[in-house]
């Protein structure tokens, strides 16, 4: 799959295996590392939709994240991404479909429930 970021920074830190643990911790910088790999072996978001989430729950986000996925990192820490398509593909009962998505850019890492 493509990634893309939302800044230099960002991308810098999730790149560089040094810039990472100082960024985020050894912990998640750990969880960081695998999430990554997964994304970037997978063709598309397809093995990531429910029910195959499990561990990293990658799930759509609602209200003002609409468009939005989140997965799982450690305690509240989420990995907000998106879909890199324009338009985004959805399926004929409506949402995104997973496993059209082959490119996506990654926005931030963050507590999402504080």
């Amino acid at each position: 799959m493509d990634i893309d970021f939302s800044s230099r920074r960002l991308e810098k830190q999730l790149n560089d295996g040094r810039a990472m643990v100082q960024a985020f911790g050894p912990q998640r910088a750990k969880r960081l590392q695998i999430v990554l790999t997964a994304l970037r072996a997978a063709p598309n978001l397809g093995i990531f939709a429910p029910p195959y989430s499990p561990p990293h729950r990658c799930h759509e986000l609602t209200g003002n994240r609409k468009g939005k996925l989140s997965v799982d990192l450690d305690g509240p820490y989420r990995l907000i991404l998106a879909p890199a398509h324009n338009p985004l593909p959805e399926r004929p009962e409506g949402g995104l479909d997973w496993s059209q998505v082959t490119a996506i850019k990654i926005h931030v890492v963050e507590d999402t429930h504080g």
